[in-house]
């Protein structure tokens, strides 16, 4: 116990201080394009968003939390049915913007569920004129209802640009995701092609923000997606959202 203590209060300070923070809540909304809905069984959904991060002289943080289908049951296990889901990402700087890099999402519904692991590299560069952008690559490992191993690589990015426009405060934003040389028993489940279906798949959303005030934004995203969340062919919806700042 006394052990416990010492550590808590070693690392307590190095959390202590923010060189920055930000935190809110949004309420969603996911419009699948009607060509997918007519070939797959995804629907619309609406969905709750806890969201915040940090960064100290050290690293950054940054973490959400879903409620997918807020209003339905989990035991639903249709596409109507409650999920949740949670993403975090830790970065630990080495050398001007060079960082290690671990990330992890989880999704867990009724009866399935999923986490994707990755740890590796970034660099974040930041400008002068209200940009940031960090790559990263790593080895990325899966866990879900059908396998559980090493699953290839993964590589993307992250940016924001904060510009103004008319007078009005917007923020363009992006995340990127790329596996490639995924296992074979990953997307080939039983020998048979599953969603996935390839060694390699696309993850993404790129959005718009417009900053009404201090306290409220609204966003516009386009979600995609490419041999990926259980769909063999390109997918596209349009996101909606209304963020409350605190």
């Amino acid at each position: 116990m006394y052990k416990f203590l010492i550590i808590i209060s070693l690392t307590f300070p190095l959390f202590a201080k923010p060189l920055y923070s930000f935190s809110n809540v949004s309420i969603n909304y996911l419009d699948w394009s009607s060509s997918i809905q007519e070939k797959t069984d995804k629907k619309d959904f609406g969905y709750i968003t806890l969201e915040g991060g940090a960064g100290w002289e050290w690293g950054d943080f940054y973490a959400n939390v879903n409620l997918e289908n807020p209003t339905s049951s989990y035991s639903d296990e249709t596409d109507y049915g409650q999920r949740y889901t949670a993403f975090g990402e830790f970065d630990i700087k080495l050398k001007d913007g060079l960082r290690v890099h671990f990330q992890n999402f989880h999704l867990q519904s009724h009866p399935f569920f999923v986490n994707n692991f990755v740890a590796g590299l970034s660099y974040k560069y930041n400008s002068d004129f209200g940009l940031w952008i960090k790559p990263f690559i790593g080895v990325h490992y899966t866990n879900d209802t059908y396998f559980d191993g090493f699953n290839g690589y993964m590589t993307g990015w992250t940016f924001n640009y904060d510009f103004k426009l008319f007078n009005e405060k917007l923020s363009l934003t992006q995340w990127n995701e790329i596996e490639f040389a995924r296992d074979k028993k990953f997307y080939e489940y039983d020998g048979e092609p599953t969603g996935d279906s390839k060694s390699y798949g696309l993850n993404g959303t790129l959005s718009l923000y417009w900053h009404i005030n201090d306290d409220f934004t609204s966003g516009l995203g386009y979600r995609y997606a490419d041999n990926k969340l259980g769909t063999v062919e390109y997918q596209s919806a349009w996101i909606y959202t209304l963020k409350y700042i605190f």
